[in-house]
């Protein structure tokens, strides 16, 4: 069994030294030990989604997260074509800011009739204050969530906006997941 002792360390480099393993060489079993709890869920999600079987166990604030490759990858349907939404802002388009989040608004609720459903939509810079709590676009988020779209929040902008406790829909994420989305995607849409 492969193990990492990444205690000390924050996000992203967790889930760059769990990813630099994984890449070396065919790992069956691994064992990550982390010291807080953004750290451990960031791990967890990078092993799920590279065929890992995950279990975590927390005692005294270290986060001992066990993987277990399976024997065989299965694709989800959908996988084939990633559709990766980036909202980097409160408004749509350049001039008027009271029309730009008129169009944001329908933009966002566009989303969730479109075929294939987006795969994930990225919140960064001033657009983590949409997903925040009371926005009125929050509900349509949750429906959004609802029909398996991944919501997820850049933690570094919440932190600079005070908004990390105060998030309503989604999920905090990181640099790294964000990057490594935007690799993934089939399609990148910026509004």
């Amino acid at each position: 069994m492969d193990k990492l002792d990444l205690r000390g360390k924050t996000c992203p480099v967790p889930v760059i030294e769990t990813k630099r393993l994984v890449d070396s060489k065919p790992v069956k079993e691994i064992e990550i030990i982390v010291d807080n709890s953004t750290a451990s869920e960031n791990v967890q999600r990078f092993l799920a989604s590279n065929g890992f079987t995950v279990q975590c166990k927390e005692a005294g604030g270290e986060y001992h997260i066990h993987g277990t490759k399976g024997s065989s990858e299965t694709r989800s349907a959908g996988q084939d074509r990633k559709v990766v939404v980036v909202v980097d802002g409160e408004t749509m388009g350049r001039g008027n800011d009271e029309l730009g989040a008129i169009l944001m608004k329908a933009f966002l609720s566009t989303l969730k009739e479109i075929k294939p459903a987006p795969w994930r939509i990225i919140f960064l810079n001033a657009g983590v204050k949409l997903a925040a709590q009371n926005t009125p676009l929050v509900p349509m988020l949750k429906d959004l969530e609802g029909a398996g779209v991944e919501i997820l929040c850049c933690g570094t902008c919440l932190d600079y906006f005070g908004l990390k406790e105060k998030i309503g829909a989604g999920r905090i994420s990181n640099m790294f997941e964000i990057v490594s989305s935007m690799v993934e995607a089939s399609i990148i849409i910026k509004p």
